[in-house]
């Protein structure tokens, strides 16, 4: 268990004094909610057997400010502590995000292929989510618990040293035992319900992304009995899970009740004083010490599982690996040489490339054209080296890619995808996928370029929200972005899959034209399946 939530906890030492604060904070708001609770039940104790007799010499004003600066201090502590835990803890988690897309960028696509979307998109959300019981659930409530464990036994042991004894003993049991027999009780439960989330996201995907296959092929029905059946184990499961929690509540109830109970006989044994609410209340009181642990152990096996899915993503190494010091090429111009090529995608048949030459001096435009599965889109992703050629060498200006560093050869190509994607967001930080360093100028340039004018004459300007998946823009304004991004990127060599796909002929002229236009002087691998007679391409390769 330690070895594998280590890596997690390692992480907690960059955040070393907003720990140190957060636990300063909950221990000082425990200590100040025991020491309410005790106060006043002295307090009252005291006022009752001094009766009216004493109204003048018993001193009520000093216990009764403690009791307002002890209820003033638990609820400013409370909320300090919940803002510096909750500020560390999404720290992490963005830290945990960002390492994790850190880990998965330079994956090839083979390794990608293994996980499905909807997997990867659980153990993003869902799996990093999880690793927050960590702190806010496991480590934070522990070490308070402890620290104040010890702060009552030298606060007690003062006042009666076996009865304050007892009390720690008692408590130190509870808080090392009834954890980790919980542990074991919701362990499996855990891993089974890490697993069942995972599960019913990626089938609930595919069922919502699914929808024309499913009802073409009658197979709705049997899908969603799948769904529903996935969905009560899991709500089952749930169930069990809170069924759990609760036994440990009443469980630390029942442990201090008779902790309470046995105090309240011991007491009496040495003196009936004031002093007798003051012990019954501090173990009252410990039932806010140990009640959050006991539950979070019970989420410990489903931390764990998160863990390990989370961890499989961390120690993915890259099959494709980039040398740190490339060569140096120039970048002003690309000649592009495929060189005896093959390839074969892996668990296949038969090979998609066998023997595969041509070279594409710089400035030419070529255009791939051919049956689905000949290889065109292959050969792209070969270049971007997204895949690994099983055999032969592609060149970039007579130089083997795989002598190149990452960042040259990111510098040296532009891509314009058959599926371009639009985020959520402005037209501005769309554009900057392209080049982030681009200025505003450079961008209201390339708008004009590619023709896209009517989206800066709205009020927004470079702000104008797209909304997800650029659904106010049509699909040729769609594809003109996408060539926007690489025109921004400015590379020598351009890469095209497919850009006019699913555009009506009127619009695919004009991209063919806006192609022909912004890409003069560079050069052009473009695939495509509806060739038309245009002077846009030098050769047609027919694969």
């Amino acid at each position: 268990m330690l070895a594998i939530l280590r890596p997690y906890i390692a992480l907690y030492k960059h955040y070393f004094w907003q720990i140190i604060l957060g636990l300063s904070l909950s221990i000082l708001t425990l200590f100040a909610s025991v020491f309410l609770l005790s106060l006043s039940g002295w307090f009252l104790a005291s006022t009752a057997v001094v009766g009216v007799a004493g109204l003048y010499t018993f001193n009520y004003m000093l216990p009764a400010a403690g009791v307002r600066a002890a209820a003033i201090t638990r609820t400013a502590s409370r909320y300090m502590q919940r803002l510096v835990d909750h500020n560390t803890t999404f720290k992490i988690l963005a830290y945990l995000r960002t390492l994790a897309f850190k880990k998965i960028l330079p994956l090839s696509a083979n390794q990608l292929a293994h996980y499905q979307k909807a997997d990867l998109l659980n153990r993003f959300i869902v799996d990093i989510d999880a690793l927050d019981h960590l702190y806010l659930k496991l480590f934070s409530p522990i070490v308070t618990a402890l620290v104040m464990i010890v702060l009552l036994f030298i606060g007690l042991s003062t006042i009666n040293l076996p009865i304050a004894l007892i009390i720690c003993i008692i408590l130190t049991v509870t808080l090392l035992a009834v954890p980790i027999i919980f542990y074991y009780a919701g362990k499996q439960l855990g891993e089974q319900l890490a697993q069942q989330q995972s599960e019913y996201r990626a089938l609930l995907i595919n069922y919502l992304q699914g929808q024309a296959e499913l009802t073409l092929f009658n197979a709705q029905c049997r899908y969603r009995v799948k769904l529903d059946e996935l969905e009560s184990n899991w709500l089952y499961n749930q169930q069990r899970q809170s069924t759990l929690v609760a036994l440990s509540t009443a469980l630390v109830i029942l442990i201090s009740g008779f902790l309470t109970l046995l105090v309240l006989w011991l007491i009496t044994q040495y003196t009936l004083s004031p002093l007798v609410a003051l012990f019954v209340f501090v173990c009252l009181a410990s039932n806010e010490i140990l009640m959050p642990i006991p539950a979070a152990f019970i989420f410990l096996g489903q931390v764990i599982a998160s863990a390990k899915r989370t961890t499989n993503i961390f120690n993915q190494t890259p099959d494709i690996q980039f040398v740190k010091h490339g060569k140096t090429i120039d970048l002003n111009s690309a000649k592009l040489q495929f060189d005896h090529i093959n390839f074969c995608y892996p668990n296949q048949p038969f090979a998609i490339l066998t023997n595969f030459s041509l070279t594409v001096e710089a400035g030419a435009h070529i255009a791939l054209v051919g049956k689905t599965g000949c290889g065109k889109s292959t050969l792209l992703s070969l270049v971007t080296r997204s895949w690994q050629p099983n055999s032969g060498t592609i060149f970039i200006n007579n130089t083997p890619i795989e002598q190149l560093d990452e960042p040259t050869l990111r510098k040296v190509i532009a891509v314009v995808p058959q599926v371009i994607t639009i985020f959520s967001d402005s037209l501005r930080q769309n554009l900057l996928i392209g080049n982030n360093q681009a200025s505003d100028k450079q961008l209201i340039e390339v708008l004009h370029q590619v023709e896209l004018d009517k989206l800066l004459a709205t009020e927004q300007g470079l702000d104008l929200p797209l909304g997800q998946g650029g659904r106010t823009l049509s699909g040729g304004e769609i594809r003109r972005i996408g060539i926007a991004r690489a025109l921004l990127h400015n590379s020598p060599l351009i890469l095209m899959d497919e850009p006019t796909e699913s555009l009506d002929q009127q619009t695919e002229q004009q991209i063919i034209q806006l192609i022909k236009q912004t890409c003069a002087g560079k050069t052009l691998l473009m695939v495509t399946h509806r060739l038309t007679n245009n002077p846009l391409f030098d050769r047609v390769i027919t694969l």
